[in-house]
């Protein structure tokens, strides 16, 4: 399972962080300031990526980010400075990504895997129900059946899988998997949605919220 170390020294967003990473199948650890973050580290290396906020009690982000760097664990700066100049700060002192609050939970998951991926640090099997997804080799399958799906069907279910409770709106899911900007008349997600229903059966568990966006039931 790949463990994440979040560092937030704001509870309510740093439970809402682990509570929605958590359900998407990873191991979190919370601390709330950077001299038990660097304590813990001392300790234990042992994790896949950081979530590092930048303004910290005692020691802050970019401090700790300076004792981070030669053990080779990548970060995610999330935080509220966003000028350009502080930005380009957190990028250049070796951060892998600059997330300004507020953020969405969505946005936060693909960055997350895109660092890991990055990383080669991916879990390559997920499981959804009687699904298995390997994402190495894109495959799906049922009692060691494959359920042929088109690259973005494939995107896609991956996407709903790694959000599995959460609400993922129209917007977000195309800009996350056609990476392009989004038009309201489009029905590009609601047709692959649909051939994802039939051919994984999901008609019980991909629900459609509020006609604006969907979330996968578990």
């Amino acid at each position: 399972m790949i463990k994440l170390l979040i560092v937030e020294d704001e509870q309510a967003i740093s439970d809402l962080i682990v509570m929605n990473l958590t359900r998407a199948g990873y191991k979190c650890t919370a601390l709330y300031n950077g001299k038990d973050a660097a304590d813990l580290l001392e300790e234990n290396q042992n994790f896949d990526l950081i979530l590092l906020d930048i303004m910290l009690p005692e020691i802050n982000g970019y401090e700790l980010m300076e004792y981070i760097r030669p053990m080779g664990i990548p970060v995610i700066f999330i935080t509220a400075m966003a000028s350009l100049d502080n930005r380009i700060k957190g990028l250049t002192s070796g951060a892998e990504d600059y997330i300004v609050k507020p953020f969405e939970i969505v946005e936060l998951l693909a960055r997350i895997n895109i660092v890991l991926r990055r990383y080669n640090k991916t879990d390559t099997i997920l499981e959804y129900k009687d699904l298995v997804i390997d994402t190495e080799n894109r495959i799906v399958t049922r009692a060691n059946e494959e359920i042929k799906l088109t690259p973005k069907e494939f995107d896609l279910f991956v996407l709903f899988v790694r959000n599995k409770n959460i609400t993922l709106f129209k917007d977000k899911i195309f800009e996350t998997i056609w990476e392009s900007e989004w038009q309201p008349e489009s029905r590009t997600v609601d047709l692959h949605v649909q051939r994802l229903r039939k051919k994984l059966d999901l008609k019980n568990d991909l629900k459609t919220a509020y006609s604006t966006g969907y979330r996968l039931s578990e």
